[in-house]
C-alpha cells in the first residue's frame, strides 16, 4: 500500500479534512473520539488531564499542520494571549498595533502593575512602526486585518524590522485564518487564533490557540499552559475539530458574500465608508452617527446583534458600544461578520435597515 500523502504536500482544504485523525486501520474509527477523563493510570504519557487530552492532541494537529508549525489549544483566546504576554521579562517593551480590545486590555493591566511597558502604534504607517521598534522591545503583536478597523499591515517588512532588534513577532490570524494567510510563512514567530471565531466555526465554542515553528518555544507555553491550568475541555476541542473539518468551505462561501456585500455597500447612501480589504468575511461600515447604527443592528430579521464573529450565520454590532474599544474607532462603526446563507437574502435584510436608517437620520 502506498504512504499516505504528507501534510505539507496537501493543499490546506484537504488538510483542513484529513490532518489530525486515527490510522486508516480495521475498526479505528475515522474520528477521534471524546475522552472525558480527569486522570490516567499512571506510569505512561498522560498521567493527568491537566497535561493532555487526544481531542486536543487531534486539533492542534489539524491546526499545526494548516498554519505550518506546532500548535497548542488554550482554554480561549485571552487565555493564549495572556500565556504569550506571559513571555515578556518585566519592564520589557511590547509594540502593538490596533488590536481586539481584549488585548489591549491585557497589556493595559499589564503595564499598570509596572509588567511591562506598551507602545501603541498604527500598523498602517510601516516607517512608524519600524521607528517604534528598538533594543529595548521584546515582542511586536500585530493584527492584520485589524479588529475593527480593517486595516492590512505591511507584515514581511514590519516581522523583517522586528527581528532585526531581535523581538519576536505575534500575529492574531484570527479573522485571515490559516485558509488565507500563513504568518509563519511571512517570518513571524507565533501565530494566535481566537478559536472561538471562523476555526470552530459555529458560535458553540470559547477556545483559543497558539502555532510556533520552533520546537523549544512550543515547550515553553506547554509548561505554562500546564502550570495554570489554561485548558480546553475535552468535548470543547472536540466541536473546534468538527468546525475546522469544513473550515476551507466556510471561508470560500462567506468570503464570497462579504466581497459582494461590500461592492454593494459602496453605493448605500446612507454608508459613509466601507472598509473591507478583500481578505475574509469581516466588512466594516460606517454610518453617519451612532444611533443610526444602533437602529440598523437591532431592526434586522436575519442579521445578529452580537459581539462575537466567524460563524456560519451572519451577525453585527456597533463596536463603540463597548467602553473599552479605541476612540480611533467611529461612533458609527458597524462590524458586519458575513456568513454563508444566501447573499441575496443577507443584502434584502441588510439594505431594509440601511433604509430605515437613513430615514431616521
Amino acid at each position: 500500500m502506498a504512504d499516505h500523502p504528507k501534510p505539507a504536500t496537501l493543499r490546506p482544504s484537504t488538510v483542513t479534512v484529513h490532518a489530525g485523525r486515527p490510522p486508516h486501520e480495521p475498526d479505528q474509527p475515522l474520528n477521534v473520539p471524546i475522552t472525558m477523563a480527569s486522570t490516567y493510570v499512571g506510569g505512561g504519557d498522560k498521567e493527568y488531564g491537566r497535561y493532555t487530552n487526544d481531542a486536543w492532541v487531534a486539533f492542534e494537529d489539524t491546526l499545526g499542520a494548516l498554519e505550518g508549525g506546532k500548535a497548542l489549544a488554550f482554554a480561549s483566546g485571552q487565555a493564549a494571549t495572556g500565556a504569550l504576554l506571559d513571555l515578556v521579562g518585566h519592564d520589557s517593551v511590547v509594540v502593538a498595533g490596533q488590536s481586539y480590545l481584549g488585548t489591549i486590555g491585557q497589556l493595559a493591566d499589564r503595564e499598570s502593575r509596572g509588567r511591562v511597558k506598551t507602545r501603541l502604534v498604527d500598523v498602517t504607517d510601516t516607517d512608524a512602526v519600524v521607528k517604534a521598534l528598538d533594543e529595548d522591545t521584546a515582542l511586536l503583536w500585530l493584527e492584520s486585518p485589524t479588529n475593527p478597523g480593517m486595516e492590512v499591515a505591511d507584515l514581511p517588512a514590519l516581522i523583517a524590522a522586528a527581528h532585526e532588534v531581535g523581538a519576536r513577532v505575534v500575529v492574531d490570524n484570527t479573522f485571515a485564518t490559516p485558509i488565507l494567510q500563513r504568518p509563519l510563512e511571512l517570518g513571524a514567530d507565533i501565530v494566535l487564533h481566537s478559536a472561538t471565531k471562523y476555526l470552530a466555526g459555529h458560535s458553540d465554542v470559547i477556545m483559543g490557540a497558539v502555532v510556533v515553528g520552533d520546537p523549544s518555544l512550543w515547550d515553553v507555553l506547554k509548561s505554562r499552559r500546564d502550570l495554570y491550568g489554561a485548558i480546553p475541555g475535552p468535548f470543547e476541542a472536540w466541536l473546534a475539530l468538527r468546525g475546522l473539518r469544513t473550515l476551507a468551505l466556510r471561508i470560500e462561501r462567506a468570503s464570497a458574500n462579504a466581497a459582494e456585500l461590500a461592492r454593494r455597500l459602496e453605493t448605500h447612501p446612507v454608508v459613509t465608508d466601507v472598509r473591507y480589504p478583500g481578505l475574509g468575511a469581516v466588512v466594516s461600515i460606517v454610518l453617519p452617527t451612532p444611533e443610526q447604527a444602533d437602529l440598523l443592528t437591532h431592526g434586522t430579521l436575519l442579521w445578529v446583534h452580537a459581539t462575537s464573529l466567524g460563524g456560519v450565520e451572519s451577525t453585527f454590532e456597533r463596536r463603540r458600544r463597548w467602553k473599552g474599544e479605541g476612540r480611533e474607532v467611529p461612533e458609527g462603526l458597524v462590524r458586519l461578520s458575513v456568513g454563508i446563507e444566501d447573499v441575496e437574502d443577507l443584502w434584502a435584510d441588510l439594505e431594509a435597515g440601511l433604509d430605515r436608517a437613513a430615514a431616521a437620520g
